[in-house]
């Protein structure tokens, strides 16, 4: 997979460990799948902008923080 993709990841997994969240508690937030979130945090998935705007809001992040 392509570099941005792992490092997006990186970064959702930083902002959800941050909050004390499991996978599985970030997808509900943001209404996505818990494998979902499991496959962008591994850089397995190429995340859309659509998706990542969700996550950033069950964050309270802004989306450029993923990036």
């Amino acid at each position: 997979m392509a570099e941005i993709n792992k490092q997006v990841g990186l970064h959702i997994r930083k902002y959800r460990e941050k909050r004390s969240w499991s996978q599985e508690h970030l997808a509900l937030e943001a209404d996505l799948h818990r494998a979902y979130i499991g496959q962008i945090e591994r850089g397995e998935k190429n995340i859309g902008l659509i998706n990542l705007e969700k996550i950033a809001r069950a964050l309270n992040i802004e989306v450029g923080k993923l990036l």
